[in-house]
């Protein structure tokens, strides 16, 4: 239950300080897709924890005199964004439960993405998931006998209620986040490191993240998450992501990576699927979405290689593939793909640990 996260100090001294986190990005393999309140999936969902792509934030705090409302400033690369301050404020009130010493502090945060503003990579999971780091690093001040186990959950914890995704990217390489019947320790709350056997191959697989379009979503993901209320196949899908879980499972411990591809280019279809199918419909693939998607099919019959894409709620395409075959993968990539990307923009990025203090 979430009241094993709510913070009872015995004794309070807020103190001014600062604690300073980078938090990865991550990519579902198994896509969730509806969600009920308060950040709870509809069904459960596993990642790879991205390394390159993170979000680097800075919380500096110090006690104020007042504590009947919150009081913070967010600084992005070190220029003011007052635009910030709705989602921030919305996740400090969501949260002041678990962690009322953020009312007795005035916050500055200051945060910085390694990958492009703009462009078209969600930051929310890697942004949320470092500032809930820094918040339970302040708690820890209170509670020095704080375990590191409880740590990294209850992070988890309040990232998701701040971005559901945010909470899978806490840890790594491989997370799962949503009861499952297979998966030990699963849980709605927060994410759970994937401790299950996993084959070499999985252990350092490849992303590179084409940045088919940067504009601004037509449809938000929070209203294409709440459309799966009454869409006409969510039972159906929601009852799929299970047993792709399951599918997935087995997949990591055998290796086979025919099989790896068809799972995860299927959820990715899957996810837009419910799209095109809600009501309202709505596409956010690109035709150099499209393009891209049959350029990587022609290839991989061509050369055998182990190829394969999915997809975010956006236009963008994450290619996934084993290290061992980086160098023709990325050959091919650069001579036929980079002409789909706006700008020619794309990232190199690889399976990670998870978020980092400094």
């Amino acid at each position: 239950m979430s009241n094993q996260f709510i913070f009872k100090p015995k004794h309070f001294e807020p103190v001014p300080g600062e604690f300073k986190w980078s938090a990865p990005s991550n990519i579902a393999l198994v896509k969730y897709w509806g969600k009920k309140e308060l950040q709870i999936p509809q069904n459960p969902s596993l990642s790879f924890t991205l390394s390159h792509c993170k979000t680097t934030t800075s919380l500096y705090f110090e006690p104020k005199e007042v504590d009947d409302s919150f009081s913070f400033e967010v600084y992005y690369e070190g220029v003011l964004k007052e635009d910030f301050y709705p989602k921030i404020d919305a996740f400090l009130k969501r949260i002041e439960i678990y962690v009322p010493f953020i009312k007795h502090l005035s916050l500055k945060i200051d945060t910085s993405n390694t990958f492009p503003h703009s462009s078209g990579i969600a930051s929310s999971a890697s942004g949320m998931s470092a500032l809930a780091l820094c918040i339970m690093s302040i708690e820890r001040l209170l509670d020095k006998e704080m375990s590191s186990e409880y740590f990294y959950q209850k992070a988890s914890f309040l990232s998701r209620l701040g971005s559901g995704s945010a909470c899978r990217s806490i840890e790594g390489p491989i997370v799962s986040w949503g009861m499952h019947e297979s998966i030990n320790d699963s849980s709605d709350l927060y994410g759970s490191k994937f401790d299950e056997s996993v084959h070499p191959v999985f252990q350092d697989f490849q992303d590179t993240i084409l940045l088919i379009d940067k504009g601004q979503k037509q449809v938000s993901s929070t209203l294409g998450h709440n459309l799966m209320f009454n869409h006409p196949y969510a039972t159906q899908r929601f009852s799929q992501a299970h047993e792709n879980i399951t599918i997935l499972k087995a997949i990591f411990k055998s290796g086979n990576l025919s099989d790896f591809i068809a799972l995860v280019e299927s959820e990715a279809l899957t996810l837009h699927a419910m799209m095109m199918t809600s009501f309202p419909y709505f596409i956010l693939m690109k035709p150099n979405t499209l393009a891209v998607i049959n350029k990587v099919w022609e290839f991989r019959n061509q050369t055998g290689l182990n190829l394969c894409f999915t997809l975010d709620a956006g236009a963008n395409i994450h290619l996934l593939y084993p290290k061992s075959e980086a160098k023709e993968t990325l050959m091919f990539i650069q001579n036929e793909l980079i002409s789909y990307c706006e700008n020619k923009q794309f990232i190199i990025d690889e399976m990670g640990d998870g978020a980092l203090e400094h």
